[in-house]
């Protein structure tokens, strides 16, 4: 005799659901958290471009998603992860090597232009690394109107120390170090140490202002850009409690109108 099956509608089946224990919902809980630190430990979520020197390639108020895994040092308990080392034109997230005036280093995002050994020079803004000039689209022109001795024909002009905050131009240890790495007219980037610079080459300051990037400094590289809202450069300066609590409501108010739905979960290259 064939034996009947029972339907969760008909009297012999269970329409109980079982209720979560407040174990398992602790359980739950800390697996969230788990995951999360995992993530946030591997992805830096919320990098924002503060500034214009990535420009065109990055804007201000740009949201990126940062990769953490592919520069890191490969470990045995994650073998099946991509790593390679950083190589010439990748963007790149990393540490500041220069201080501010608190002791801290800024993030930043700049491109790789210089590998450890390369012997570079500018000419009237085009760079040229072991003597071949290099194709970069993406960097700023350079035109009679823009030019400027110290950035387009670098290191022809040696850096000049700054007064005030390190961060805003040039520091007493670089301009010091600077012409121990110059040989023959061109900078030689040391081992272990990248050269770093700005799409936006008027309007970056970045390795020709501060000097070399450590490899321990590289934190990652940007996949793509989550969020892109118009904000104002000088809006980032401002750094208070109340001043970050005034922009969030601001960007509350005008998401929709604001943000540049063009740039969502576009790839940086």
């Amino acid at each position: 005799m064939k034996k009947k099956e029972v339907s969760p509608e008909q009297p012999g089946a269970s329409r109980n659901k079982v209720k979560e224990t407040p174990y398992e919902t602790l359980a739950g809980f800390c697996a969230f958290v788990v995951i999360w630190l995992f993530a946030t430990t591997l992805q830096g979520q919320n990098t924002v471009i503060p500034s214009g020197s990535m420009e065109n390639t990055l804007l201000v108020g740009d949201h990126l998603l940062v990769d953490r895994i592919t520069f890191a040092p490969p470990t045995k308990w994650m073998p099946l992860v991509y790593y390679r080392e950083p190589r010439r034109n990748d963007i790149v997230v990393f540490f500041k090597p220069v201080t501010d005036k608190n002791g801290d280093h800024m993030t930043l995002v700049k491109r790789l232009i210089g590998m450890p050994g390369d012997h570079i020079h500018l000419r009237n803004g085009i760079v040229i690394i072991n003597g071949v000039a290099q194709d970069q689209p993406h960097a700023e022109a350079t035109t009679p109107d823009n030019h400027q001795d110290f950035l387009d024909e670098f290191p022809s002009v040696a850096p000049v120390v700054t007064d005030g905050d390190p961060n805003e131009g040039t520091p007493e240890a670089w301009a010091i170090d600077f012409p121990n790495h110059i040989v023959d007219g061109d900078l030689v980037v040391p081992p272990g140490e990248y050269f770093m610079m700005g799409d936006n080459r008027h309007n970056s300051l970045d390795s020709r202002y501060w000097g070399f990037v450590p490899r321990e400094n590289i934190v990652g590289r940007p996949l793509f850009n989550y969020w892109s809202f118009k904000t104002p450069e000088e809006q980032y300066e401002q750094t208070g409690i109340g001043d970050t609590v005034a922009r969030m409501g601001y960007e509350a108010l005008h998401f929709f109108t604001d943000t540049r739905w063009n740039r969502t979960l576009h790839l940086i290259r």
